[in-house]
């Protein structure tokens, strides 16, 4: 029993250094999740700019050419921070047009298109931020319940077995004393 208690004890401080750790991860990827925000709004801002300037000048059948392009590829790998398997490294493959297709009425729908390209790897890299920062927070979050559990629960009850098991033992030791005793005077006063 004190056993199983030292091995609870030890455990709930493993975890709390273990939530110590997740925690300043967790700080981490928050503070890289607002910076991956940032850079994808600022981008979108600057995306819908370059579009709106090449509304104004080509209209919007100059739109529809410009907008000819394949779809993005956006790959991503995996990482492992503390035990959280989590989105890491992206890797963005922005569309492109065919040779075929006509080119951009204006630069403004060139700046655009390079602009909107940025959008989507920034939108990738903000996402996986994201994502990341979720599976962190879970952990977390699975964490401190696990040693509030421990604290809260397990350790009590395997505090108060114990010392029921030891009242147990310190009694029966008590009650073998008196018989021992009572063995004793019973053999004396046989003799």
């Amino acid at each position: 029993m004190r056993h199983s208690l030292q091995v609870a004890t030890r455990g709930a401080d493993l975890l709390d250094r273990q939530l110590h750790l997740l925690q300043s991860e967790l700080d981490r990827r928050r503070q890289a999740e607002a910076t991956a925000r940032a850079a994808w709004e600022a981008r979108v801002r600057e995306a819908r700019t370059w579009l709106r300037r090449g509304l104004l000048l080509g209209g919007e059948s100059a739109l529809r050419t410009a907008s000819r392009v394949s779809a993005a590829d956006v790959t991503v790998e995996w990482s492992d921070s503390l035990g959280v398997r989590h989105p890491g490294r992206v890797t963005v493959s922005v569309g492109i047009r065919a040779a075929s297709e006509a080119a951009p009425g204006n630069t403004a729908l060139v700046h655009a298109r390079t602009a909107y390209s940025a959008t989507v790897a920034a939108a990738a890299e903000y996402g996986t931020a994201t994502a990341a920062c979720r599976m962190v927070e879970g952990r977390v979050r699975s964490t401190r319940l696990r040693v509030r559990a421990l604290r809260r629960l397990r350790i009590p009850r395997l505090q108060q077995d114990l010392a029921a098991i030891e009242l147990a033992l310190e009694q029966s030791e008590h009650e073998d004393a008196v018989r021992r005793r009572w063995a004793a005077k019973g053999a004396g006063s046989d003799g």
